[in-house]
């Protein structure tokens, strides 16, 4: 698959805080690829990083196989903190002011209004706007040009429920459309729900980065004991299906494949001799293992 983005250790320091800390990671074209963590993980300094807005203290990130920085830049669409539309001026005036910015997209704007399902409120003033629809306005603003890349700054920050499932929906639409997303959000939700892929940041280190049904695998945990926990864990090391095993409450915890039965594992201990003396299933939700990596 085709890399859009090669980020390569990168790292970025305020005095005695390091905000990033060599990271790595690649996002495959076509993607719609989050960067999950909580607030002061180092997001918003990475996407500046990329978007040549900060400078890195080491590493780099390199732009469709390497491209010039600003032939690269004419590929792709921002949207860092909601633009300073004016509130007395229509979707198309603000839209007018975004692309003498930009230089590009003049002649875009009703397309980008359309795409957007705005194009029957053009004439109306920003101030008559919802929030839904002020968020959608940034991302016409974002799309301006047809990039072929969309970076997004927690892009439903500050909305409802509605607004919320109205952006994720548009983040899904724009993406069938060919366009690949990155996009920094704190919401495992939020990450769960629309991305393809992942890379989670805990206070400047990345954890864990690839295809969200990977790094965000739902895994139960079974309970298990018997007489002998010395040879039990011995033998459920060799279990297919079971990635981790940890002493707890006089007994074992296995973390398994959603799939793995309870069953199943009595019976594979029984053809090898050992008898449970405790089987208990304990489902360990998405939240918990978020939490456990992220603290």
């Amino acid at each position: 698959m085709e890399t859009i983005l090669s980020i390569r250790n990168l790292s970025k320091s305020y005095g005695a805080i390091q905000a990033l800390k060599d990271v790595s990671f690649e996002v495959p074209a076509g993607s719609v690829f989050g960067i999950l963590g909580p607030n002061g993980s180092g997001k918003t300094t990475l996407l500046g990083i990329i978007l040549e807005v900060l400078n890195a203290d080491a590493g780099n990130g390199a732009w469709f196989g390497g491209m010039p920085g600003e032939q690269a830049r004419k590929q792709i669409g921002s949207l860092l903190e909601t633009p300073n539309f004016y509130h007395y001026l229509s979707a198309m005036d603000n839209l007018e002011i975004a692309a003498s910015i930009k230089q590009r997209g003049m002649d875009d704007r009703e397309r980008v209004l359309q795409l957007l399902g705005l194009y029957e409120r053009r004439n109306s003033k920003f101030q008559t706007y919802s929030l839904g629809m002020k968020q959608r306005l940034a991302l016409a603003s974002a799309l301006l040009g047809n990039p072929k890349v969309l970076v997004l700054d927690e892009p439903t920050n500050g909305l409802d429920p509605a607004g919320i499932a109205e952006i994720r929906e548009l983040i899904r639409d724009l993406n069938q459309q060919g366009i690949t997303i990155i996009m920094a959000s704190h919401l495992l939700d939020e990450v769960e729900k629309v991305c393809t892929h992942v890379a989670i940041l805990k206070k400047g280190d990345l954890l864990l980065t690839g295809p969200v049904e990977d790094v965000l695998r739902h895994e139960d945990q079974i309970e298990v004991k018997s007489r002998d926990l010395t040879r039990l864990q011995t033998i459920l090391q060799q279990m297919n299906g079971v990635h981790k095993i940890q002493p707890v409450n006089g007994g074992l915890l296995l973390s398994c494949e959603t799939t793995l039965l309870p069953e199943q594992v009595n019976e594979y201990c029984m053809q090898h001799g050992i008898v449970l003396s405790h089987l208990t299933l304990k489902k360990k939700s998405l939240e918990t293992k978020f939490m456990e990596l992220t603290g």
